[in-house]
């Protein structure tokens, strides 16, 4: 019984919805950037087109470190793109993650840590998506709710 169950539930999202897609871009940007970091450290540092330099001195264990963060992250989104009813658990930690990581490019833009360009330069690929996906988290527990969930 269970085995055609998960079958079911993933021949039923084949032809992901629109949240189904957002989270297969966004969880394959964040599972593309987490190779990066985790098989080429120092060209990831100096080659990601975010000034990465102005946050500090190279660290390849830091970057391997934050590759896996994003690697989780990365699986979660994915995982949520086809398996639907499991988006109000898998969303909720990528906004975790991707909401704490923009906290802590905010904290340190506003601090004078880094340079004011920086508002710019984190705009697209670290404040986007830390808004796009804890906006989608909640929109999933309230579709949730509306569906009968919890």
């Amino acid at each position: 019984m269970r085995i055609s169950y998960v079958r079911d539930e993933v021949s039923a999202t084949r032809n992901p919805d629109a949240w189904g897609w957002i989270f297969a871009i966004s969880g394959g940007a964040c599972a593309a950037n987490a190779v990066w970091m985790l098989t080429s450290p120092l060209r990831w540092y100096h080659g990601l087109p975010a000034a990465v330099p102005d946050t500090g001195p190279f660290n390849a264990h830091f970057v391997r470190d934050i590759g896996c963060a994003f690697l989780a992250t990365g699986a979660a989104l994915g995982w949520a793109a086809f398996a639907p009813p499991w988006r109000t658990a898998l969303v909720p930690i990528a906004a975790l993650f991707l909401g704490g990581h923009a906290l802590v490019h905010v904290y340190d833009t506003a601090s004078g840590a880094l340079g004011p360009t920086h508002w710019w330069v984190d705009a697209p690929g670290v404040y986007l998506p830390a808004v796009l996906i804890s906006y989608a988290a909640v929109a999933q527990r309230n579709r949730a709710r509306i569906d009968g969930g919890t």
